[in-house]
């Protein structure tokens, strides 16, 4: 295709320049002046109303522009205001030429006519490579729109029609869009997102697993979102990123309730569809994610493998049997009149391989136990990342094998680091043996002398720091269940709830629990993120001594005779309560005399009058001088009993407390009995704090 290159001369800019006065003429002498005035020029020649690619015979004949053609127009921004039509067109390029071939002319051009096997000859144009060879044009099949976007930028878009005329429909339409974009209506991003929408949906699976490697997320994960998403497309009819849509995942959900999937299946295909749909968003390939509004299932009503953990019983049942068990089953005749007994002939060093794998694997069994570790955490740890010289035995554990990503210190327990030194211990012995009884390789002294620097049995005198602490077989999940099998522990109880591997660090949890442990220390024990799950979830509450808690309850006897003595009333409140009638009613006032009458409904009426500082000291006098056979001393009385639970007197109205500023002093008349002969009444005088 062919393009016409306008150059504008410095006349042009001069001329343009003086009917627009956008520059002086002393700008024009340096280059930057002069690009001014060439931007000027072009904007000048476009606002009057010529095309800025169709320049008419006026301005050429005054000199003002020149023309140049070219066989492809380059790629890139142009200035602002510069206008071209979009065009479509066939992507082309070159093949060697088949030798089946027969070329011929046309019009003086050369062709080349190729019969395939099936179908009809075709015929392609011939041209001439680099190397000088003949190669034939190959044109591609759909049609390629070729326009410049509202950035200024000329792009390159499959229209994916084969038909020239839908190809140009669609041109238009990004012509359209470019328009909308230099005028503001949208955002070059929604002009983006406008873009994506007609690829393939298997392409932006491919952009977006591309990204889970370059975030660094394990390739189980991957591999599993990839999965989830492929059948999401598959069962959803999902062909383009415009195809997504809420509608259609909540009918996926309806069928695969239907079909008794489980709550945490579906969780897993919602957080990955969603996953993807926030990663669309983030790289303008989606204006919004249409399913972060669809709830979670209900994981908790709807549990189909709750796990159990093993009783301290069980457990040890297990170890025991764990280690035993790869000798007996090689021990073990399968057939014939020996069938079933322990009697088969193995050698001692096939035995020793024996014992020591049994002896590795109840090792596994008790450090997944009593560390909580998962089985790809406990895989994962090499001899040196084990410290078990010190006070505080552990095993550093690495953020990249960790399943938060976080590094942990996982203490162990001294029996625990006792039996991993032995079996250290034991596995430096083996290997040291085998080095020993290698056979010794020759080589050439000549050429190899300096190779056999270090003889077999001091290669093999130590373990390396790189090696892994213990071979945990992929099949662990397999042999665990063969494990509780040949000890007799059923694999599902009797409410359902089943035993793996994992649960092991369930029976982890609960032992921390039965233990007394704090729960927080608990929960940084099983590094977990809330106390909920380490509480709930990962503690078996059938383990838990219940009956214990409720026999250190305090014992509340209902046969007991209740007597409640003076102690018991002062401290109940009960002690006095006639008297503590005053008590809401009055207030010391320091110096302020009054006089208050209060009426108890009792017979009894209350002169109630503020005591002076005067008085408490006279009051204090006077009980110093009393008798001790009248009662003793009040100070005697308070000494004796503690704060609080003071002995009631016989006759309370006869006590006499020392006063203290402020104290009241509460008279009472009560009147005499008919029978002696009278009704005058008796006054008296007491004190109340």
């Amino acid at each position: 295709m062919q393009w016409r290159e306008v150059r504008f001369s410095r006349d042009g800019c001069e001329t343009l320049r003086a009917s627009r006065n956008a520059l002086m003429p002393s700008q024009l002498d340096n280059g930057l002046a002069k690009r001014r005035a060439l931007r000027l020029a072009r904007r000048g020649l476009a606002g009057i109303g010529w095309p800025l690619w169709s320049i008419p015979d006026s301005a050429k004949s005054a000199g003002w522009v020149s023309e140049s053609l070219h066989q492809e127009r380059p790629q890139g921004r142009v200035d602002e205001g510069a206008k071209e039509m979009g065009s479509v067109f066939k992507k082309t390029d070159t093949k060697p030429l088949p030798i089946e071939a027969e070329l011929f002319e046309k019009s003086g051009k050369p062709f080349a006519r190729v019969k395939p096997a099936k179908g009809r000859a075709v015929t392609y144009a011939v041209t001439t490579g680099k190397d000088g060879s003949q190669r034939i044009v190959v044109e591609a099949g759909t049609y390629l729109a070729k326009f410049r976007d509202g950035s200024g930028i000329v792009r390159e878009v499959s229209t994916g029609c084969r038909d020239e005329g839908a190809a140009r429909c669609v041109l238009n339409e990004l012509e359209r869009r470019a328009e909308l974009v230099r005028s503001g209506v949208i955002t070059s991003n929604e002009d983006r997102v406008a873009d994506h929408q007609r690829s393939s949906i298997a392409e932006h699976f491919e952009d977006y697993e591309q990204h889970l490697h370059a975030k660094g997320v394990t390739g189980k994960h991957i591999r599993e979102t990839v999965r989830y998403l492929d059948r999401l497309a598959n069962d959803c009819d999902w062909l383009k990123l415009s195809d997504l849509s809420r509608e259609s995942f909540d009918c996926w959900l309806a069928m695969r309730r239907h079909e008794q999937m489980g709550a945490r299946n579906l969780n897993a295909y919602r957080v990955a569809l969603v996953a993807f749909a926030n990663w669309a968003v983030s790289v303008c390939r989606m204006t919004s994610n249409p399913f972060a509004a669809i709830p979670k299932a209900d994981e908790k009503s709807d549990r189909r493998r709750p796990r159990r953990a093993l009783s301290e019983v069980e457990l040890r049942i297990l170890l025991d049997v764990t280690a035993q068990r790869p000798l007996e089953e090689a021990l073990t005749v399968r057939r014939g009149k020996r069938k079933g007994k322990l009697t088969a002939n193995i050698k001692p060093e096939d035995r020793k391989r024996l014992q020591a794998l049994g002896r590795e694997r109840a090792l596994i069994y008790k450090t997944l136990a009593f560390t909580g570790l998962r089985k790809n955490e406990l895989a994962s740890v090499t001899l040196g990342q084990v410290q078990l010289d010190g006070a505080t035995p552990h095993i550093v554990l690495n953020a990249a094998d960790e399943k938060n990503r976080e590094g942990s210190l996982i203490p162990l327990r001294s029996d625990l680091a006792a039996d991993l030194r032995e079996w250290l211990s034991d596995r430096t012995a083996s290997r040291r043996l085998e080095a020993r009884n290698a056979p010794t390789i020759k080589f050439d002294r000549k050429t190899r002398s300096d190779i056999r620097s270090r003889s077999n049995e001091e290669q093999g005198r130590w373990l390396m720091p790189d090696e892994f602490l213990f071979d945990v077989p992929d099949g662990l999940v397999k042999i665990f269940d063969r494990d509780l099998r040949a000890a007799g522990i059923p694999k599902v109880d009797d409410r359902g709830r089943t035993l793996d591997v994992h649960s092991l660090r369930t029976t982890f949890g609960t032992m921390l629990s039965r233990s007394g442990v704090a729960p927080r220390s608990a929960q940084s024990l099983m590094r977990h993120s809330t106390i909920d799950l380490t509480m709930n979830t990962y503690t078996d509450p059938r383990l838990l001594d219940l009956q214990g808690a409720i026999e250190a309850l305090p014992t509340l006897s209902l046969t007991t005779t209740r007597k409640d003595g003076p102690e018991v009333m002062r401290a109940t409140g009960t002690m006095g309560a006639l008297n503590s009638q005053l008590a809401p009613m009055l207030a010391p006032t320091f110096g302020k005399p009054c006089l208050l009458m209060a009426y108890t409904g009792t017979g009894t009426e209350h002169f109630v009058e503020t005591v002076s500082e005067n008085t408490i000291n006279e009051n204090r006098a006077n009980t110093k001088q009393k008798a001790p056979s009248e009662g003793g001393s009040d100070e005697a009385l308070l000494q004796v009993a503690p704060p609080g639970f003071e002995p009631e007197p016989t006759d309370p109205e006869s006590v006499v407390l020392p006063l203290h500023h402020g104290a009241i002093r509460a008279t009472s008349w009560m009147p005499e009995r008919e029978d002696n002969g009278g009704s005058e009444g008796r006054q008296e005088s007491h004190l109340r704090v």
